[in-house]
Order: structure tokens, then sequence, then C-alpha cells
């Protein structure tokens, strides 16, 4: 959930361009979360704001959990949190967390939330990277766009072909470990 929370602050921040990077470091026990975005970004004012889980700009409810939830669960779990934002440049958000602690939060079904953002937010270019250790695993919607021949990115067949293209990729590194 914290993903769809905060990909959806890029959203409302007008981004056209989002990138949603995870990465898993066996080796160091560490798991990475960013979220990068092209959107309206912040000044120094609004990350505070941000990060104030009483404070939103969403007109549909009255609190703004995403981006200190997540920080949250990342203290929780041994881990870290940032954010670097510049106004007209977009914002960028990081968080680690310890693997094999107790409190860290599962992943989820990745390839259901990227199918779910893609489909609601056909104008929006993903780029997502899964990495385990030195293996990676990528998929671009703005490429797939370009072969679609005039197709929606949303279509039935096109959101069944990603849905399984993002499951097989992320089960083909986990087989590869």
């Amino acid at each position: 959930m914290h993903l769809l929370d905060i990909v959806e602050n890029s959203i409302s921040a007008d981004a056209s361009t989002i990138q949603v990077r995870y990465e898993e470091d066996t080796t160091r026990d560490l798991t990475r979360l960013e979220i990068k975005d092209n959107g309206k970004g912040m000044d120094e004012k609004k990350i505070k704001k941000a990060l104030d889980p009483f404070f939103t700009t969403k007109k549909t409810r009255r609190f703004g959990l995403g981006l200190s939830l997540l920080s949250e669960s990342a203290k929780a779990a041994e881990g870290s949190f940032s954010i670097k934002s510049k106004p007209g440049k977009g914002t960028e958000v990081k968080s680690t967390f310890k693997t094999s602690h107790i409190d860290k939060k599962p992943l989820g079904d990745m390839s259901q939330t990227l199918v779910t953002l893609i489909m609601a937010h056909p104008e929006i270019d993903f780029y997502y990277i899964h990495k385990i250790d030195e293996s990676e695993y990528s998929i671009d919607t703005k490429a797939i766009k370009s072969q679609l021949d005039g197709l929606p990115i949303n279509s039935p067949e096109v959101i069944k072909y990603i849905k399984t293209n993002i499951k097989d990729g992320i089960d083909h590194l986990r087989r590869e470990k």
C-alpha cells in the first residue's frame, strides 16, 4: 500500500514519468524502495508538511498518511527514509528496510499493484526496476506504448501481457537466487 500512496502523490503532482525501483541485497540483508517522479516538486516547507500525517492536499480525505507511514515502516524495520524534491524538478523518495526484520512489511503482489496504476493512468510513463543482488528485471511502459500501433496500453490484452511479464520477470529473479 505504501507504493500506491506514494505514486498517487506523484500523480497528484502532475508527474508524466514515474520510476519505481525495488532492490533486495541479500548479502547486506537490505531492501530498498525508491520512487522518483518529474512532477511539480516541493520546497523544504512543503516537504515538512508532507511528512505530517495530519496534512494532505487531497480533497477526498483529511489525512496524508502515505509518506509518514512509509517513513515509520522503514524506521521500525531498522531502515531509513529520505525525500528530496525541488519545485519544478520532481521528487525522489527513498526508503530502506532490514530485510529479515520482523517488522518489515511484505512486498505484496507487485504485478497487480503496477497493473492497477497503469490501467488507471495510461497517460503516465511508468518505469519499474526490480533487482535481487546482481540480477535485474525492468519494464518500461513508454517503450511498450511505442510498439502498440494505436492500441491503448490499458486495453485488456495489453494489461494481461504486462501483468504476466512482470510476474514472470520477478519469479525468474527469485528462481535465480
